[in-house]
């Protein structure tokens, strides 16, 4: 595609063979609010990449296999003050940087949130996660056609995802995951997955 608002992500080299564009500029060019707003790869780009600072909307050509492959491709959007948190921050305390005194907005806004959630999330919220109602959200999109298998695959592998959430830090979570779906009910699996979830907020301090 020979157009600068829609990019592949990976090592390009132009018709004389050489190098048109690398990597970490593509990356660095996506992570910013000028083009490209269109990011294209393979499972070269699903792990250990960040892809959040002006993204919030993924879309899966094919879905994987697993669980995991899923959490770590959708995990490179819903990060630490990704785009849609920060939409929806913005749009919450915005009043609150008609009475700053200068400084980064962003730092700002956030203590603002922090200061009216403290208490309760612990740090989670405003920066993980923050809802509004009818803010921005992560926007998972699926290519999948009527009456086609990934349909199937689709809602198997969300039923897998909650138990690999359940089992996360296990030793062996492909076995678990296995043993856990093919001898409990669905609804026996939610109840679990309610029950055992782990709670990763961070402890809550009492100053004196």
């Amino acid at each position: 595609m020979r157009s600068h608002f829609a990019l592949r992500f990976g090592q390009q080299t132009s018709e004389d063979g050489t190098s048109a564009a690398r990597e970490n500029q593509v990356r660095e060019a996506f992570n910013s609010p000028f083009w490209p707003f269109v990011l294209a790869t393979t499972s070269v780009g699903q792990e250990g990449l960040d892809f959040h600072p002006y993204c919030h909307s993924i879309t899966h050509w094919n879905l994987p296999s697993n669980p995991v492959d899923l959490e770590q491709r959708e995990g490179r959007i819903h990060r630490y003050k990704g785009h849609a948190v920060r939409k929806n921050v913005a749009s919450a305390y915005i009043a609150s940087l008609a009475e700053a005194s200068g400084g980064d907005p962003w730092h700002v806004l956030f203590q603002a949130g922090d200061r009216e959630y403290r208490s309760s999330s612990r740090g989670l919220v405003p920066y993980w996660i923050f809802s509004k109602e009818n803010g921005a959200t992560v926007q998972r999109c699926l290519s999948s056609l009527p009456l086609s298998r990934e349909q199937h695959h689709f809602q198997a592998l969300k039923n897998s995802l909650a138990v690999y959430r359940m089992v996360f830090g296990q030793a062996r979570q492909e076995d678990l995951i296995e043993y856990l779906l093919q001898h409990l009910s669905q609804d026996r699996v939610e109840a679990l997955a309610r029950q055992l979830q782990m709670d990763l907020t961070p402890p809550r301090f009492i100053s004196e």
